[in-house]
């Protein structure tokens, strides 16, 4: 099959033919339609990010397609299905603490490693192998939207957020970073799931008004000044009650004052969810003060991707027309030309837009 294999950092993918996925037990070949590209991708192939990824690698995380083979232990599963290779793959002999890897990205810890060098290879390519509980069926589609399905990969990961700190319909939440990429999918799946008010706080007043503009009057735009205590006032104010839930999904960049001064809005017995990359770089650490999360009840998660039930639901929310996939853009790009889709997304990272490869 055809493949993009990075096989230096730093280096450019090079397109090549490589062996087919073999099928074994527990696991699920796909043939893969349509891949999402992270607006990142550059900085991850390049080194800079130092991930823990062990070269050759057919990167990309996720994608759309077709099963085309499944093991002995697949009961409904079928041959033709639509599905979603979810690229969070947790280690099966420890349900309480499993290792995890992002097929095609990166792990976590030793154990991630282990796990990431046998399902090692993602989406760039004609085909690839998953685990059976990865492939997530998604119902009858279009052909000609399978790009558009790859929105899947970046709603679900705020989706991952609102679920560990189980936001409520009828409940008022605050995105930090919701001029984003990711925040501003939270937003929408915010109030796809009820919230009644979406506090969205930034410093890019074009992007903010394009969110209350798209979602209307449920979203309550704060300009950011850059003083902590400020802006924190400031997105109290902004709310139409007391915040019940503050989700931070920042990039590493931001400092951590940034962060703190939104997760300080949230209510007494109320829930924050840590989702970003504040602090990856280096620098200090949060510094929340301690007697005011222990006077005020306050429950903090720390959140890494999203549980295996999420896709199901996603889908379900999708399907509903809660979430409209039409929100999003998408540029599209054949696998001869990977590097070019890889450089298009580091180049177009506005929210609402996507770079997706078509094997």
């Amino acid at each position: 099959m055809k493949a993009a294999v990075l096989k230096r950092f730093g280096s450019p993918l090079e397109i090549e033919q490589v062996e087919d996925p073999v099928l074994g037990t527990g696991e699920v070949i796909v043939d893969i339609v349509a891949a999402g590209v992270l607006s990142y991708a550059n900085e991850v192939f390049s080194g800079e990010r130092k991930y823990l990824l062990e070269l050759p690698v057919i990167p990309g995380t996720g994608g759309i397609g077709r099963v085309s083979a499944v093991g002995p232990d697949a009961t409904h599963l079928a041959i033709g299905d639509w599905v979603y290779c979810d690229p969070t793959v947790r280690s099966r002999d420890d349900v309480v603490a499993p290792d995890i890897t992002l097929q095609g990205l990166s792990a976590r810890g030793p154990g991630g490693l282990k796990l990431q060098q046998h399902f090692r290879h993602g989406s760039f390519a004609e085909r690839m192998r998953v685990p059976t509980e990865n492939a997530k069926p998604i119902g009858a589609i279009d052909a000609r939207d399978a790009a558009q399905w790859c929105a899947l990969g970046t709603l679900l990961v705020p989706y991952g957020g609102f679920l560990a700190a189980n936001l409520q319909a009828g409940e008022t939440v605050l995105i930090s970073g919701a001029t984003g990429r990711f925040g501003s999918a939270a937003v929408a799946v915010a109030l796809a799931v009820g919230a009644t008010a979406v506090v969205a706080p930034g410093r890019n007043e074009a992007m903010l008004a394009e969110l209350r503009r798209r979602f209307g009057s449920r979203v309550h735009p704060v300009k950011l000044s850059g003083d902590e205590s400020e802006d924190t006032i400031s997105m109290k104010r902004a709310a139409p009650g007391p915040i019940d839930c503050v989700l931070d999904i920042m990039p590493p960049s931001v400092t951590t004052d940034v962060v703190r001064s939104a997760v300080m809005t949230v209510r007494p017995y109320g829930r924050v969810a840590l989702m970003g990359g504040v602090g990856m770089l280096g620098g200090p650490g949060l510094d929340l003060p301690y007697p005011w999360i222990m006077r005020d009840c306050i429950t903090i998660h720390g959140v890494w991707m999203y549980p295996p039930s999420a896709t199901g639901k996603m889908v379900s929310l999708i399907r509903a027309g809660l979430l409209d996939l039409a929100q999003f853009e998408q540029t599209s790009f054949a696998l001869d030309h990977a590097n070019e889709a890889v450089a298009h997304a580091a180049a177009h990272r506005k929210p609402f837009q996507m770079t997706v490869i078509m094997p």
